[in-house]
C-alpha cells in the first residue's frame, strides 16, 4: 500500500463519514511527527526533547 493511497483512503473516510473534526487532529499529529523527525539531527534536539 503506497503512502498516497493511505492519504486518499483517509480523505475518503472523512468525506463519507462526515468526521471533519478529525482533520485538525490528524494534521497536528503529522506536523508534530515531521518536527520531531527533522529536529532529530539538529542543534534544537535537546530543547525539543525537554518539552516531551
Amino acid at each position: 500500500m503506497s503512502k498516497l493511497s493511505i492519504v486518499s483512503e483517509l480523505w475518503r473516510f472523512l468525506r463519507v463519514r462526515k468526521k471533519w473534526w478529525l482533520l485538525p487532529l490528524v494534521t497536528f499529529i503529522v506536523l508534530l511527527g515531521l518536527v520531531l523527525i527533522f529536529a532529530q539531527g539538529s542543534a534544537f534536539a535537546p530543547f525539543i526533547y525537554t518539552v516531551f
